[in-house]
């Protein structure tokens, strides 16, 4: 699953520089950043949250 969303976070950041989304907060180009920072959170979580 991890890698399934690695890729599809890959997709977004390439689908956000090449065509912004428009929404609040995407609007740039150069706000792709945004998306991987949710990225890292998301893993973070999954990490922490994962049973050991």
């Amino acid at each position: 699953m991890n890698k399934v969303f690695s890729l599809l976070m890959i997709v977004l950041m390439a689908a956000q520089i090449w065509r912004p989304f428009g929404i609040p907060g995407l609007r740039r180009r150069g706000d792709f950043w945004k998306i991987a920072i949710a990225a890292m959170i998301v893993f973070g979580l999954d990490v922490l949250l994962r049973p050991h």
